[in-house]
Protein backbone atom coordinates (compact mmCIF):
# COMPACT_ATOMS: atom_id res chain seq x y z
CA UNK A 1 0.00 0.00 0.00
CA UNK A 2 1.24 3.27 -0.96
CA UNK A 3 0.87 6.49 1.23
CA UNK A 4 -1.57 8.70 0.56
CA UNK A 5 0.77 11.59 1.20
CA UNK A 6 2.66 10.66 -1.86
CA UNK A 7 0.18 10.08 -4.36
CA UNK A 8 0.72 11.67 -7.75
CA UNK A 9 -2.98 14.10 -8.51
CA UNK A 10 -5.81 14.85 -5.96
CA UNK A 11 -6.23 12.76 -3.03
CA UNK A 12 -9.51 13.05 -1.42
CA UNK A 13 -10.10 12.32 2.29
CA UNK A 14 -13.53 11.78 3.95
CA UNK A 15 -13.72 12.45 7.70
CA UNK A 16 -16.71 10.95 9.74
CA UNK A 17 -17.40 11.11 13.24
CA UNK A 18 -20.41 8.21 12.45
CA UNK A 19 -18.38 5.42 11.16
CA UNK A 20 -22.07 3.99 10.55
CA UNK A 21 -22.29 6.61 8.23
CA UNK A 22 -20.89 5.21 4.93
CA UNK A 23 -20.43 7.55 2.03
CA UNK A 24 -18.28 5.75 -0.06
CA UNK A 25 -20.70 4.80 -2.32
CA UNK A 26 -20.64 8.79 -3.39
CA UNK A 27 -17.36 8.06 -4.60
CA UNK A 28 -17.18 5.16 -6.72
CA UNK A 29 -16.93 6.58 -9.77
CA UNK A 30 -13.64 8.48 -9.95
CA UNK A 31 -9.64 8.99 -10.88
CA UNK A 32 -8.77 10.65 -8.24
CA UNK A 33 -7.46 8.98 -4.71
CA UNK A 34 -10.20 8.85 -2.00
CA UNK A 35 -9.22 7.39 1.48
CA UNK A 36 -11.54 7.17 4.19
CA UNK A 37 -9.85 8.48 7.22
CA UNK A 38 -10.67 8.81 10.78
CA UNK A 39 -13.00 11.61 12.36
CA UNK A 40 -10.73 14.66 13.89
CA UNK A 41 -12.52 14.93 16.53
CA UNK A 42 -14.53 18.37 15.86
CA UNK A 43 -17.85 16.59 15.13
CA UNK A 44 -19.32 19.92 13.82
CA UNK A 45 -17.68 19.82 10.76
CA UNK A 46 -17.62 16.36 9.61
CA UNK A 47 -18.67 14.53 7.40
CA UNK A 48 -15.78 16.48 6.58
CA UNK A 49 -14.27 16.66 2.82
CA UNK A 50 -10.72 17.40 2.11
CA UNK A 51 -9.19 17.64 -1.20
CA UNK A 52 -5.10 17.93 -1.55
CA UNK A 53 -3.05 18.63 -4.36
CA UNK A 54 0.19 19.31 -3.57
CA UNK A 55 0.82 22.59 -0.99
CA UNK A 56 -2.47 23.45 -0.87
CA UNK A 57 -5.88 21.58 1.07
CA UNK A 58 -9.72 22.19 0.09
CA UNK A 59 -12.16 22.16 3.14
CA UNK A 60 -15.79 20.62 2.22
CA UNK A 61 -17.66 20.87 5.70
CA UNK A 62 -20.71 19.12 6.84
CA UNK A 63 -20.96 17.15 3.61
CA UNK A 64 -24.22 14.89 2.47
CA UNK A 65 -23.15 11.69 0.18
CA UNK A 66 -24.66 14.54 -2.59
CA UNK A 67 -22.19 16.75 -1.84
CA UNK A 68 -19.63 14.36 -1.56
CA UNK A 69 -20.69 13.15 -5.21
CA UNK A 70 -20.29 16.63 -6.41
CA UNK A 71 -16.71 17.48 -4.71
CA UNK A 72 -15.85 14.15 -6.42
CA UNK A 73 -17.16 15.24 -9.75
CA UNK A 74 -15.74 18.72 -9.66
CA UNK A 75 -12.61 17.47 -9.01
CA UNK A 76 -12.61 15.00 -11.81
CA UNK A 77 -13.87 17.17 -14.53
CA UNK A 78 -11.94 20.25 -13.88
CA UNK A 79 -8.73 18.81 -11.89
CA UNK A 80 -9.75 21.93 -9.62
CA UNK A 81 -9.62 21.11 -6.31
CA UNK A 82 -11.28 24.61 -5.73
CA UNK A 83 -13.84 23.99 -7.54
CA UNK A 84 -17.23 23.03 -5.79
CA UNK A 85 -17.01 26.35 -3.71
CA UNK A 86 -15.03 25.27 -0.12
CA UNK A 87 -15.36 26.47 2.85
CA UNK A 88 -11.53 27.54 2.54
CA UNK A 89 -8.42 26.27 1.17
CA UNK A 90 -4.87 26.43 2.82
CA UNK A 91 -1.38 26.36 2.02
CA UNK A 92 1.18 24.20 3.70
CA UNK A 93 3.86 21.99 2.68
CA UNK A 94 3.88 19.27 0.16
CA UNK A 95 3.91 15.69 1.31
CA UNK A 96 2.11 16.98 4.83
CA UNK A 97 1.97 14.27 7.09
CA UNK A 98 -0.49 16.04 9.56
CA UNK A 99 -3.33 17.52 9.31
CA UNK A 100 -2.83 21.23 8.21
CA UNK A 101 -3.96 24.85 10.64
CA UNK A 102 -6.94 26.07 9.50
CA UNK A 103 -9.29 29.29 10.50
CA UNK A 104 -12.05 27.20 10.46
CA UNK A 105 -14.21 27.04 13.89
CA UNK A 106 -13.37 24.37 15.86
CA UNK A 107 -10.58 22.93 13.99
CA UNK A 108 -8.52 26.19 14.13
CA UNK A 109 -8.43 25.68 18.49
CA UNK A 110 -5.11 24.30 19.50
CA UNK A 111 -2.94 22.10 17.84
CA UNK A 112 -2.11 19.18 16.01
CA UNK A 113 0.37 17.22 17.90
CA UNK A 114 -0.87 13.83 19.09
CA UNK A 115 -3.98 14.41 17.14
CA UNK A 116 -1.46 15.09 13.82
CA UNK A 117 -3.24 11.76 12.24
CA UNK A 118 -6.86 12.39 13.04
CA UNK A 119 -8.81 13.51 9.63
CA UNK A 120 -5.74 12.86 7.48
CA UNK A 121 -3.98 9.58 7.90
CA UNK A 122 -5.58 6.03 7.18
CA UNK A 123 -6.17 4.31 10.60
CA UNK A 124 -5.17 1.34 9.10
CA UNK A 125 -2.41 1.68 6.96
CA UNK A 126 1.34 1.00 7.64
CA UNK A 127 2.14 3.19 4.91
CA UNK A 128 0.88 6.60 5.92
CA UNK A 129 1.79 5.78 9.22
CA UNK A 130 5.52 5.16 7.84
CA UNK A 131 5.67 8.31 5.62
CA UNK A 132 5.03 10.55 8.88
CA UNK A 133 8.61 9.01 10.21
CA UNK A 134 6.53 6.33 11.91
CA UNK A 135 7.97 2.32 12.80
CA UNK A 136 11.18 4.35 14.41
CA UNK A 137 14.04 2.03 16.01
CA UNK A 138 12.93 0.91 19.34
CA UNK A 139 15.07 2.71 21.70
CA UNK A 140 14.92 2.63 25.70
CA UNK A 141 17.26 4.87 26.42
CA UNK A 142 15.17 7.38 24.08
CA UNK A 143 12.18 6.17 25.70
CA UNK A 144 13.15 6.76 29.49
CA UNK A 145 14.81 10.03 28.27
CA UNK A 146 11.11 11.11 27.25
CA UNK A 147 9.42 9.29 30.22
CA UNK A 148 10.89 11.44 32.38
CA UNK A 149 8.89 14.04 31.74
CA UNK A 150 6.13 12.65 30.35
CA UNK A 151 3.35 12.57 32.75
CA UNK A 152 0.29 9.79 32.75
CA UNK A 153 -2.90 10.92 30.85
CA UNK A 154 -6.57 10.71 32.32
CA UNK A 155 -7.77 8.35 35.20
CA UNK A 156 -7.35 5.32 33.28
CA UNK A 157 -3.68 5.76 33.49
CA UNK A 158 -2.04 4.44 36.78
CA UNK A 159 0.26 7.42 36.51
CA UNK A 160 -2.21 9.26 36.91
CA UNK A 161 -0.79 12.95 36.30
CA UNK A 162 2.97 11.44 37.18
CA UNK A 163 6.17 11.18 35.22
CA UNK A 164 6.42 7.86 34.13
CA UNK A 165 10.26 6.55 33.70
CA UNK A 166 10.71 5.58 37.43
CA UNK A 167 7.57 3.43 37.09
CA UNK A 168 8.78 1.58 33.94
CA UNK A 169 12.53 1.14 35.25
CA UNK A 170 11.01 -0.76 38.33
CA UNK A 171 9.19 -2.67 36.30
CA UNK A 172 12.32 -3.26 34.11
CA UNK A 173 13.89 -4.58 37.17
CA UNK A 174 11.85 -7.25 37.41
CA UNK A 175 12.38 -10.74 36.48
CA UNK A 176 9.47 -13.07 35.10
CA UNK A 177 7.00 -12.02 32.69
CA UNK A 178 5.40 -8.46 32.09
CA UNK A 179 2.40 -6.84 30.73
CA UNK A 180 1.39 -3.49 28.95
CA UNK A 181 -2.32 -2.47 29.05
CA UNK A 182 -3.32 0.00 26.89
CA UNK A 183 -6.37 1.22 28.74
CA UNK A 184 -8.70 2.94 26.45
CA UNK A 185 -11.84 2.45 28.28
CA UNK A 186 -14.76 5.36 29.08
CA UNK A 187 -12.55 8.57 27.42
CA UNK A 188 -13.75 9.75 24.25
CA UNK A 189 -10.53 11.18 23.07
CA UNK A 190 -8.91 7.61 23.99
CA UNK A 191 -11.89 5.99 21.77
CA UNK A 192 -10.89 8.76 19.00
CA UNK A 193 -7.14 7.82 18.99
CA UNK A 194 -7.98 4.14 18.74
CA UNK A 195 -10.52 4.66 15.98
CA UNK A 196 -8.09 7.25 14.01
CA UNK A 197 -4.18 7.22 15.04
CA UNK A 198 -4.24 3.61 16.37
CA UNK A 199 -0.70 3.62 15.17
CA UNK A 200 0.43 6.23 17.21
CA UNK A 201 -0.78 4.15 20.63
CA UNK A 202 0.06 1.11 19.60
CA UNK A 203 4.02 2.51 18.69
CA UNK A 204 4.03 3.87 22.19
CA UNK A 205 2.89 0.76 23.43
CA UNK A 206 5.26 -1.50 21.77
CA UNK A 207 8.06 0.73 22.51
CA UNK A 208 6.93 0.54 26.13
CA UNK A 209 6.91 -3.02 26.06
CA UNK A 210 10.31 -3.17 24.75
CA UNK A 211 11.76 -1.06 27.17
CA UNK A 212 10.92 -2.86 30.34
CA UNK A 213 11.26 -6.30 28.37
CA UNK A 214 7.54 -7.23 28.68
CA UNK A 215 6.29 -9.73 25.71
CA UNK A 216 2.85 -8.86 25.86
CA UNK A 217 0.64 -5.44 25.12
CA UNK A 218 -3.07 -6.04 26.09
CA UNK A 219 -5.16 -3.47 24.75
CA UNK A 220 -8.45 -2.95 26.76
CA UNK A 221 -11.60 -1.20 25.48
CA UNK A 222 -15.30 -0.82 26.23
CA UNK A 223 -17.50 -3.37 24.38
CA UNK A 224 -19.60 -0.34 24.03
CA UNK A 225 -16.90 1.13 21.05
CA UNK A 226 -17.42 -1.32 18.23
CA UNK A 227 -15.72 0.77 15.63
CA UNK A 228 -12.80 1.76 17.58
CA UNK A 229 -12.37 -1.62 18.33
CA UNK A 230 -12.48 -3.30 15.18
CA UNK A 231 -9.94 -0.79 14.10
CA UNK A 232 -6.85 -1.27 16.37
CA UNK A 233 -7.23 -4.64 15.55
CA UNK A 234 -7.16 -4.11 11.67
CA UNK A 235 -4.00 -2.21 12.58
CA UNK A 236 -2.56 -4.89 15.13
CA UNK A 237 -2.92 -7.24 12.14
CA UNK A 238 -1.39 -4.68 9.46
CA UNK A 239 1.49 -3.42 11.98
CA UNK A 240 5.11 -4.33 10.84
CA UNK A 241 7.59 -6.85 12.77
CA UNK A 242 5.75 -7.13 15.92
CA UNK A 243 8.38 -7.60 19.23
CA UNK A 244 5.31 -8.15 21.33
CA UNK A 245 2.57 -10.53 20.95
CA UNK A 246 -0.98 -7.33 20.92
CA UNK A 247 -4.44 -8.87 22.18
CA UNK A 248 -6.93 -6.34 22.13
CA UNK A 249 -10.05 -7.52 25.08
CA UNK A 250 -13.53 -5.73 25.91
CA UNK A 251 -14.82 -5.41 29.09
CA UNK A 252 -18.22 -4.08 30.24
CA UNK A 253 -19.72 -0.57 29.44
CA UNK A 254 -19.74 0.52 32.62
CA UNK A 255 -18.01 3.37 34.02
CA UNK A 256 -16.09 1.73 37.02
CA UNK A 257 -14.79 -0.39 34.22
CA UNK A 258 -11.76 2.05 33.34
CA UNK A 259 -10.24 2.57 37.16
CA UNK A 260 -7.00 0.33 36.57
CA UNK A 261 -7.73 -2.11 38.79
CA UNK A 262 -11.31 -2.71 37.54
CA UNK A 263 -9.78 -2.99 34.39
CA UNK A 264 -7.15 -5.58 35.28
CA UNK A 265 -10.57 -7.41 36.80
CA UNK A 266 -12.24 -7.26 33.19
CA UNK A 267 -9.21 -8.43 31.16
CA UNK A 268 -9.19 -11.58 33.86
CA UNK A 269 -12.85 -11.99 32.78
CA UNK A 270 -14.43 -11.60 36.31
CA UNK A 271 -17.56 -10.42 36.38
CA UNK A 272 -17.73 -9.08 39.13
CA UNK A 273 -15.87 -6.06 39.25
CA UNK A 274 -13.76 -4.82 42.40
CA UNK A 275 -10.89 -2.24 43.13
CA UNK A 276 -7.98 -3.76 44.15
CA UNK A 277 -6.08 -2.67 47.46
CA UNK A 278 -3.45 -0.71 47.14
CA UNK A 279 -0.06 -2.05 47.83
CA UNK A 280 0.32 -4.20 45.66
CA UNK A 281 0.51 -1.71 43.37
CA UNK A 282 -0.46 -3.45 39.69
CA UNK A 283 3.23 -2.71 38.52
CA UNK A 284 4.39 -5.16 41.27
CA UNK A 285 1.20 -7.53 41.07
CA UNK A 286 -1.19 -6.99 37.73
CA UNK A 287 -2.93 -9.20 35.23
CA UNK A 288 -2.90 -12.76 36.65
CA UNK A 289 -0.13 -11.36 38.76
CA UNK A 290 2.16 -10.34 36.24
CA UNK A 291 3.62 -6.88 36.63
CA UNK A 292 1.27 -4.30 34.81
CA UNK A 293 2.16 -1.06 33.49
CA UNK A 294 -1.73 0.57 32.46
CA UNK A 295 -1.86 3.42 30.50
CA UNK A 296 -4.26 5.07 28.00
CA UNK A 297 -3.73 5.96 24.22
CA UNK A 298 -2.83 9.58 25.05
CA UNK A 299 -0.22 8.51 27.18
CA UNK A 300 1.16 5.67 24.76
CA UNK A 301 0.51 8.20 21.72
CA UNK A 302 2.23 11.72 23.66
CA UNK A 303 5.20 9.02 24.02
CA UNK A 304 5.14 8.14 20.04
CA UNK A 305 5.01 12.01 19.19
CA UNK A 306 7.51 12.59 21.38
CA UNK A 307 10.04 9.70 20.54
CA UNK A 308 9.65 11.32 16.64
CA UNK A 309 10.09 14.73 18.13
CA UNK A 310 13.16 14.07 20.25
CA UNK A 311 11.00 16.05 23.32
CA UNK A 312 7.21 16.07 24.89
CA UNK A 313 4.48 18.51 23.64
CA UNK A 314 3.14 19.88 26.41
CA UNK A 315 -0.42 19.72 25.39
CA UNK A 316 -3.13 18.10 26.57
CA UNK A 317 -6.21 16.43 24.78
CA UNK A 318 -9.44 17.75 25.74
CA UNK A 319 -13.13 16.70 25.12
CA UNK A 320 -15.46 19.39 25.34
CA UNK A 321 -19.44 18.09 25.77
CA UNK A 322 -22.46 19.47 27.49
CA UNK A 323 -24.73 22.06 26.48
CA UNK A 324 -23.15 22.03 22.58
CA UNK A 325 -24.69 22.23 19.58
CA UNK A 326 -21.75 19.11 18.55
CA UNK A 327 -18.86 17.73 21.08
CA UNK A 328 -15.51 18.27 20.40
CA UNK A 329 -11.92 16.90 20.91
CA UNK A 330 -8.96 19.37 21.02
CA UNK A 331 -5.30 19.40 21.44
CA UNK A 332 -4.19 22.69 23.47
CA UNK A 333 -0.95 23.71 25.06
CA UNK A 334 -0.74 23.09 28.77
CA UNK A 335 -0.43 27.12 28.79
CA UNK A 336 -3.58 27.51 27.51
CA UNK A 337 -7.01 27.78 29.65
CA UNK A 338 -10.25 26.09 29.46
CA UNK A 339 -11.65 29.15 27.98
CA UNK A 340 -9.65 28.80 24.91
CA UNK A 341 -11.19 24.66 24.71
CA UNK A 342 -14.80 25.66 25.24
CA UNK A 343 -14.08 28.09 22.01
CA UNK A 344 -13.79 24.93 19.91
CA UNK A 345 -17.60 24.89 20.10
CA UNK A 346 -20.92 26.28 20.02
CA UNK A 347 -23.01 26.51 23.85
CA UNK A 348 -26.69 26.37 23.12
CA UNK A 349 -27.09 29.11 25.55
CA UNK A 350 -25.43 31.74 28.02
CA UNK A 351 -22.59 29.56 30.07
CA UNK A 352 -22.81 29.14 33.63
CA UNK A 353 -20.54 26.70 34.74
CA UNK A 354 -17.81 23.67 33.43
CA UNK A 355 -17.35 20.58 34.76
CA UNK A 356 -13.97 19.38 34.49
CA UNK A 357 -12.18 16.60 34.74
CA UNK A 358 -15.11 13.63 33.65
CA UNK A 359 -17.86 11.92 35.68
CA UNK A 360 -16.38 12.78 38.86
CA UNK A 361 -14.92 16.06 37.69
CA UNK A 362 -14.86 19.68 39.45
CA UNK A 363 -17.72 22.73 38.71
CA UNK A 364 -16.15 26.07 37.89
CA UNK A 365 -17.99 29.00 36.84
CA UNK A 366 -14.79 30.49 35.52
CA UNK A 367 -12.87 29.34 32.55
CA UNK A 368 -9.69 31.62 33.32
CA UNK A 369 -8.22 28.69 34.57
CA UNK A 370 -5.03 26.64 32.58
CA UNK A 371 -5.72 22.79 31.77
CA UNK A 372 -2.16 21.64 33.22
CA UNK A 373 -2.52 19.32 35.69
CA UNK A 374 -0.77 21.31 38.13
CA UNK A 375 -3.53 24.75 37.38
CA UNK A 376 -6.31 22.07 37.67
CA UNK A 377 -5.94 20.75 40.53
CA UNK A 378 -5.12 24.20 42.32
CA UNK A 379 -8.50 25.17 41.12
CA UNK A 380 -9.95 21.67 42.54
CA UNK A 381 -10.61 20.53 38.97
CA UNK A 382 -10.10 16.89 37.84
CA UNK A 383 -7.39 16.26 35.00
CA UNK A 384 -9.29 13.35 32.89
CA UNK A 385 -9.42 15.43 30.07
CA UNK A 386 -12.92 16.06 30.19
CA UNK A 387 -14.98 19.44 30.34
CA UNK A 388 -19.17 19.33 30.16
CA UNK A 389 -21.00 22.73 29.57
CA UNK A 390 -23.90 23.93 31.47
CA UNK A 391 -25.39 26.85 30.74
CA UNK A 392 -27.73 29.30 32.66
CA UNK A 393 -30.98 27.04 32.33
CA UNK A 394 -29.35 24.17 33.86
CA UNK A 395 -29.34 23.43 37.92
CA UNK A 396 -26.15 22.99 39.87
CA UNK A 397 -27.85 21.52 42.57
CA UNK A 398 -29.18 18.73 40.26
CA UNK A 399 -26.51 18.44 38.16
CA UNK A 400 -24.36 17.01 41.25
CA UNK A 401 -26.62 15.42 42.46
CA UNK A 402 -27.28 13.42 39.74
CA UNK A 403 -23.63 12.66 39.37
CA UNK A 404 -23.44 11.53 43.29
CA UNK A 405 -26.08 9.30 43.25
CA UNK A 406 -24.91 7.60 40.17
CA UNK A 407 -21.63 7.86 42.17
CA UNK A 408 -23.66 5.40 45.18
CA UNK A 409 -25.05 2.77 42.04
CA UNK A 410 -22.54 2.29 40.21
CA UNK A 411 -19.54 1.66 43.15
CA UNK A 412 -17.91 -1.35 43.33
CA UNK A 413 -18.63 -1.69 47.13
CA UNK A 414 -15.17 -3.09 48.10
CA UNK A 415 -14.40 -0.14 50.55
CA UNK A 416 -16.99 1.59 53.06
CA UNK A 417 -15.44 5.06 52.31
CA UNK A 418 -16.88 4.84 49.00
CA UNK A 419 -20.29 2.40 49.64
CA UNK A 420 -21.31 4.37 52.16
CA UNK A 421 -19.91 7.78 51.30
CA UNK A 422 -21.46 8.44 48.72
CA UNK A 423 -24.34 7.23 49.47
CA UNK A 424 -24.68 9.39 52.77
CA UNK A 425 -23.35 12.16 50.15
CA UNK A 426 -26.38 11.85 47.97
CA UNK A 427 -28.78 11.69 51.17
CA UNK A 428 -27.28 14.98 51.96
CA UNK A 429 -28.14 17.02 48.47
CA UNK A 430 -31.65 15.14 48.67
CA UNK A 431 -32.08 16.87 52.30
CA UNK A 432 -31.56 20.43 50.42
CA UNK A 433 -34.69 19.82 48.35
CA UNK A 434 -35.78 18.99 52.37
CA UNK A 435 -34.47 21.97 53.33
CA UNK A 436 -31.83 21.11 54.93
CA UNK A 437 -28.69 22.60 53.87
CA UNK A 438 -25.43 21.19 55.75
CA UNK A 439 -22.34 22.29 53.62
CA UNK A 440 -20.09 21.13 56.63
CA UNK A 441 -21.46 18.01 56.30
CA UNK A 442 -20.73 17.83 52.83
CA UNK A 443 -17.12 18.80 52.83
CA UNK A 444 -15.99 16.68 55.46
CA UNK A 445 -18.01 13.56 54.08
CA UNK A 446 -16.16 14.65 50.74
CA UNK A 447 -13.28 15.06 52.43
CA UNK A 448 -13.25 11.48 54.21
CA UNK A 449 -14.27 10.06 50.57
CA UNK A 450 -10.86 11.42 49.01
CA UNK A 451 -8.68 10.49 52.08
CA UNK A 452 -9.32 7.30 52.86
CA UNK A 453 -10.68 5.29 49.43
CA UNK A 454 -9.13 2.64 47.74
CA UNK A 455 -9.29 3.47 44.47
CA UNK A 456 -10.01 6.41 42.51
CA UNK A 457 -13.32 5.93 42.06
CA UNK A 458 -14.01 6.74 45.82
CA UNK A 459 -11.44 9.52 45.73
CA UNK A 460 -13.09 11.29 43.21
CA UNK A 461 -16.77 10.89 43.63
CA UNK A 462 -17.27 13.46 46.30
CA UNK A 463 -15.57 15.96 44.27
CA UNK A 464 -18.94 17.42 42.02
CA UNK A 465 -20.50 18.35 45.33
CA UNK A 466 -17.28 19.65 47.17
CA UNK A 467 -16.87 22.07 44.23
CA UNK A 468 -20.42 23.30 43.57
CA UNK A 469 -21.12 23.88 47.12
CA UNK A 470 -18.11 26.08 47.10
CA UNK A 471 -18.98 27.90 43.95
CA UNK A 472 -22.35 27.89 43.84
CA UNK A 473 -23.91 28.11 47.72
CA UNK A 474 -26.34 31.07 46.60
CA UNK A 475 -27.98 27.73 44.53
CA UNK A 476 -28.24 25.50 47.50
CA UNK A 477 -29.10 28.16 49.82
CA UNK A 478 -31.92 28.76 47.51
CA UNK A 479 -33.34 25.10 47.01
CA UNK A 480 -33.28 24.93 50.87
CA UNK A 481 -35.91 27.84 50.40
CA UNK A 482 -37.49 25.98 47.82
CA UNK A 483 -36.33 27.86 45.07
CA UNK A 484 -34.34 26.80 41.77
CA UNK A 485 -32.95 29.54 40.12
CA UNK A 486 -32.42 27.70 37.30
CA UNK A 487 -36.08 26.81 36.84
CA UNK A 488 -35.56 23.50 36.83
CA UNK A 489 -36.11 22.05 39.67
CA UNK A 490 -39.61 22.92 40.29
CA UNK A 491 -41.34 19.19 39.96
CA UNK A 492 -38.56 18.42 42.71
CA UNK A 493 -39.12 21.10 44.67
CA UNK A 494 -43.21 20.73 44.57
CA UNK A 495 -43.07 17.27 45.61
Amino acid sequence: MTAITTTDGPVIRISNFDPERDLSGSTTDTDSTVARVGSTGISAVEPLVTVTRGDQTAFYLQCSSERVAEVVSSVDETDDIAASDPDTVVDHQPDRTRFPSTRLPGLSTGVRGVLGACGWRRPTSPADHEAADGFNELDPRAVLAIGATLRGRGWGDLCHDDPLAETWKAVRGVDGEKVVVVNAHGNAADTLLLASAPFEVLEGAVAVAHTVDADQVVIYASADDEHAVWTVREAVKNYPDLTAEVDVVTGPAEYRAAEPTMAIEAIEGNHRLEARVNPPSLNEVGLHGQPALVHTPRTFAHLAVGLREGDVRDTRVVTVTGDVTSPATVEVPETETLDAVVDAVDITGEFKAAYVGGRFGGVSGDLDIGVGPEALADADLGTEGAVHVLTDDRCVVEFVGQRTQFAAEENCGRCVPCREGTTQLADLLRDVYDGEYNPDGIAELAEVMATSSICAFGVQAGRPARTAVTEFESEFKAHAKGQCPAGSCLETLET
